[in-house]
């Protein structure tokens, strides 16, 4: 239990439903798609297309998603993958005549938009309310307007460089980012998302939309195509499997980074985590070196599903031990080779479980804050930039190339206890999710914490040659750890941000929100 003489935030307890999220009106609308005679479904595509009016720079309809869900009465766990491929027409060999990277806030970067198909089809597949009452709320406040939050105002801020052409036009206010209070509205995708509620997939696929979206691309010198819109299609794919201190933990497949968590997971088994101090060096030392051997795994192999044959030797427990290895406990090993990923921290993720005890564990992004920063010329569609996660080294398997998805670095999470759900849960923050699928889970099987006291705890990212650390750690530890050779540094602001629900076995719902963003959660 916490010291309520500290400032802090106290966990969510409901016995019917749950939402949480990272801006109060996402879960609060998913919550109301609850009590509406929605299921958790309803709720989380919901809660999901209005964060992209109310976190404009983190997600949006032009933007991929990665989903994982138990259906209700099931302990079977189901992964869906919404993210979308890169155009048919794109060269590598262009591309690299261009640049070492592929330039991320160009045409080139845009792959085309996921998200959209994925919602569509889970809506109609597991939802119960369907399209035209989930996106209401959205297209509500598409037009009325959102105040802007805090912690929303400040990125925002942060990113004003990245717009370009009709994206400045629709995302600042007087030319300048809005102020936190200030009201935000977004009418052209209110009418986007009307359509997709009265035609489904199809309105933003093909027709008006598509091509107002294509010909915008090609203006820029893209080579997408109507056929690459029309063609856009998710999948339903099998869950990677891992296992950490009695519980079992579920993660997306490639071409998401899920399998580095497990990685990393099989890696600390290695060492007696548990008898360490949680908040000191010794385990922020640990965490750093495995978190750069795991990462440099990631980056030599994870891409799309169809291009990668390494997923076997990434999660087998041979690998890691071999890993876990090459750790000195007393001595920082240089930051492993850079991906050729760029890096970005602009991600929401949504957790709803309902009464029937549907869980769903579900992440949105455009990749780059603002994404490409481009937006379509007539409709306002602001496009991610996620074919930046792609390399331009030839024969990588994740070298860019003709319809191919590039490796993305959200990653939903379920945790199972004894064969049944147990917790769904995810940490938004970039490159830094497959450390903090792993601290958190840490957290909670080493140290006994609590979902809100795991999300309440502070965190450090070893990222290249620096290990940001925040500063819920003592200047002490921050000393320890340059002792031992790392490059500390505090960060421009607070490592990522998670959400969580626990499924306790009496049939009440527990759940925690990071206090590092502006949301909540809510329950009933």
């Amino acid at each position: 239990m916490r010291d309520f003489h500290k400032p802090g935030r106290s966990a969510v307890y409901a016995s019917n439903g749950i939402c949480a999220t990272s801006h109060p009106l996402a879960a609060k609308v998913g919550v109301q798609m609850l009590e509406a005679g929605g299921n958790a479904m309803d709720a989380a595509i919901a809660g999901a297309v209005l964060l992209g009016i109310c976190e404009p720079q983190m997600t949006g309809i032009g933007g991929d998603c990665f989903v994982i869900m138990t259906p209700p009465g099931e302990d079977r766990v189901v992964a869906l993958n919404g993210s979308g491929r890169a155009p048919a027409g794109i060269e590598a060999a262009s591309l690299r005549a261009k640049g070492d990277v592929i330039a991320p806030y160009s045409a080139d970067a845009v792959s085309i938009p996921g998200a959209v198909d994925a919602f569509c089809r889970l809506s109609r597949d597991w939802g119960k309310l369907g399209l035209k009452a989930v996106l209401a709320p959205a297209i509500h406040y598409a037009e009325a307007g959102v105040p802007v939050h805090e912690r929303v105002a400040f990125d925002w801020a942060q990113a004003v460089g990245n717009l370009s052409g009709v994206a400045r036009d629709l995302y600042l206010l007087d030319g300048v980012a809005p102020r936190p209070g200030q009201m935000f509205r977004a009418p052209k995708q209110a009418e986007i998302l009307r359509r997709i509620g009265m035609d489904g997939r199809d309105a933003f696929y093909e027709g008006e939309i598509a091509e107002d979206m294509v010909n915008s691309l090609r203006a820029l010198g893209g080579t997408h195509t109507l056929d690459d819109f029309a063609n856009t299609q998710c999948e339903y794919t099998d869950p990677v499997l891992g296992s950490y201190g009695g519980l079992d933990l579920y993660e997306h497949p490639p071409n998401g980074q899920g399998a580095t968590a497990i990685l990393l997971l099989n890696v600390l088994k290695h060492f007696d985590i548990a008898g360490m101090d949680p908040w000191g060096a010794a385990r922020a030392h640990i965490e750093a070196e495995a978190t750069k051997l795991a990462y440099d795994a990631r980056n030599r192999f994870v891409a799309d599903p169809d291009h990668m044959t390494r997923l076997d030797h990434m999660t087998a427990p041979e690998t890691a031990a071999q890993l876990a290895g090459l750790i000195d406990p007393k001595k920082a090993m240089p930051g492993a080779v850079p991906g050729a990923e760029a890096v970005h921290k602009d991600t929401i993720y949504i957790t709803v479980v309902d009464k029937d005890r549907m869980c769903v564990s579900l992440i949105y992004s455009v990749f780059h804050s603002f994404g490409s920063g481009i937006a379509s010329d007539k409709f306002g569609v602001l496009f991610q930039n996620r074919g930046a996660g792609f390399t331009l080294e030839q024969g990588h398997p994740n070298e860019v190339g003709p319809g191919k998805r590039p490796m993305h670095t959200i990653i939903p999470a379920m945790l199972k206890k004894d064969g049944k759900a147990h917790m769904p849960f995810g940490v938004m923050g970039g490159q830094y999710q497959s450390t903090g699928h792993a601290r958190f889970v840490s957290n909670i099987t080493d140290f006994g914490l609590a979902p809100q006291a795991a999300i309440n705890a502070p965190r450090c990212f070893a990222e290249g040659d620096v290990l940001n650390v925040e500063n819920g750690y003592s200047d002490a530890v921050k000393a320890e750890l340059s002792a031992l050779g790392h490059t500390v540094q505090t960060p421009a602001t607070a490592i990522g941000g998670a959400q969580a629900i626990l499924l306790h076995e009496d049939g009440v719902l527990e759940a925690g929100s990071d206090p590092r963003k502006d949301g909540c959660a809510v329950g009933y």
